[in-house]
């Protein structure tokens, strides 16, 4: 009598192995997502103005003016004024700063407003002659008693800046032509009583992409302006 043939017994698949293709399915799928799906756009933010967190008094000066009459800060008391620092021979960032004067020139009327001034300090005494800060005046149409141009000797000069209005004015050594100095490009607004109320981008910076926080500044100091010539 011959055998029977012996059937092949199933082979059963225990429950670890439907747990492995699930978990590995998954990890397949959020692969896919990954790969595939939107990159979001990063949520973009307000504008920032750099103002000082408590107020300080502008330095005491006498110093001389691109005509050759002396300015003292008390002559600037019962005005609003704006400083800004920058040299005649500069290629950088000077010009764009005072180009930003040019605009405010313009935008808060200058020339029929009589308790608003314009100051700019140059940081470079030794080379910023009165025939230089003129010459470099007249470029930028500068009214010529409402916007100031400012020098002195060496050793006046740059502890003004340094120490009275707390900016960076320094020689750099080996510089190349036309950045001779590391200096602030701020510009600064000072009340009718010589105290600073606020420090702004005169230029627009270079992570400042779009110009979004140099524009939201200019026009926050022009509010401010306003606001301090009713005080």
């Amino acid at each position: 009598m011959s055998a029977e043939p012996t059937a092949t017994p199933a082979v059963r698949r225990g429950p670890k192995a439907w747990i492995v293709y699930f978990f590995l399915i998954l990890a397949i799928a959020g692969l896919a997502v990954a790969i595939f799906a939107p990159i979001p756009k990063r949520a973009r933010t307000e504008p920032t103005v750099v103002e000082p967190t408590s107020y300080f008094d502008a330095p005491q000066f006498a110093l001389q003016e691109r005509y050759g009459g002396e300015v003292r800060t008390e002559d600037l008391e019962g005005k609003v004024w704006i400083a800004s620092f920058v040299f005649t021979r500069c290629t950088t960032g000077c010009p764009a700063v005072t180009a930003t004067m040019r605009t405010l020139q313009e935008d808060l009327n200058l020339a029929a407003t009589d308790d608003v001034r314009l100051v700019t300090f140059t940081v470079d005494p030794e080379n910023d002659t009165l025939d230089k800060l003129k010459k470099y005046a007249e470029v930028y149409q500068a009214h010529e008693t409402r916007w100031l141009f400012l020098t002195g000797k060496e050793k006046i000069v740059r502890p003004l800046l340094q120490k009275g209005f707390k900016i960076t004015a320094n020689k750099r050594e080996n510089p190349k032509p036309g950045d001779e100095f590391d200096h602030s490009t701020k510009i600064f607004a000072v009340d009718k009583n010589g105290r600073v109320r606020g420090t702004f981008d005169g230029m627009q910076g270079e992570h400042d992409t779009d110009g979004e926080r140099y524009r939201a500044g200019l026009v926050r100091l022009k509010e401010l302006v306003a606001e301090l010539r009713k005080e």
